[in-house]
């Protein structure tokens, strides 16, 4: 799981990506080209980003709801944080009761279970090289049997952004 790419695929992250049943990405794709190369690898389900433009919104939706080996998941951009939620994403969890809420947006890796709302809370910072973050961070984990297992953070090493 990826977010925030802001038009850059980083290479690094094709053999993540090859390794993974599906691909699932947070929004801010920048451009088409991204989500290209990653529907030639795998099943692809995307959300668009604040940034991105009138074409990718008209491709892909702003939230997604599905289920997948018995975790029903909700994916949005702009989702806030567990007790800090933005505007309407509280009530949207509390009415689809997802097991698992991704989001992308604030560029901050975070895993954190939401006690209130028993949701499993999902961002994966920010895998391109547009934003405040030092390092691109993805997120890889198994859905089984109704549970999220082997959940594991990838950080795509200390190579400054700037520099490719």
């Amino acid at each position: 799981m990826l977010s925030d790419t802001h038009g850059f695929l980083d290479k690094r992250i094709i053999k993540y990506a090859r390794a993974a049943d599906e691909i699932w990405h947070a929004g801010d794709i920048g451009d088409f080209s991204v989500t290209d190369a990653l529907e030639k690898i795998k099943t692809l389900r995307v959300v668009y980003g604040n940034i991105d433009n009138a074409s990718i919104r008209q491709h892909f939706d702003e939230s997604l709801f599905f289920e997948l080996e018995g975790v029903n998941v909700l994916m949005l951009h702009i989702g806030g944080k567990p007790t800090k939620y933005a505007k309407g994403v509280g009530e949207q969890i509390d009415q689809l009761k997802p097991d698992v809420f991704v989001c992308g947006h604030s560029h901050i890796l975070r895993v954190e279970y939401d006690k209130k709302r028993s949701v499993l809370y999902l961002n994966p910072g920010a895998a391109g090289k547009h934003g405040f973050h030092k390092k691109q961070t993805l997120l890889q984990f198994e859905l089984s049997k109704g549970r999220v297992q082997n959940l594991t953070v990838i950080e795509l090493g200390e190579e400054t952004i700037s520099d490719r």
